[in-house]
């Protein structure tokens, strides 16, 4: 399989159907930043019903695989995700 970027708005849409969904509530109610840190590495802050949620790498990357089930119909389990930041393009997922 070749290799397949994502975007970091479309990892930041991941993270809104995700968590939307878990918090029983719309997409589009959910805010997210995304945060890279050299120290700590990846990680997001949600906002949720009012409410702020920290989000870790493995909470980003859960996001990430019910997307590729669900709209890119990949197997998420047999796909790789790695978290990369990009001077230009900002956080970005690879898939292979």
């Amino acid at each position: 399989m070749e290799k397949l970027v994502i975007p970091e708005q479309n990892i930041i849409n991941a993270i809104c159907v995700h968590f939307g969904r878990k918090f029983n509530t719309t997409p589009e109610e959910v805010e997210v930043e995304l945060i890279f840190d050299d120290e700590v590495g990846f990680s997001a802050e949600a906002y949720i019903n009012n409410q702020q949620h920290n989000l870790s790498t493995l909470d980003i990357i859960e996001s990430l695989r019910q997307t590729m089930r669900e709209f890119l119909n990949l197997d998420p389990i047999t796909t790789g995700i790695e978290l990369v930041f990009d001077e230009e393009e900002g956080i970005i997922a690879i898939v292979s």
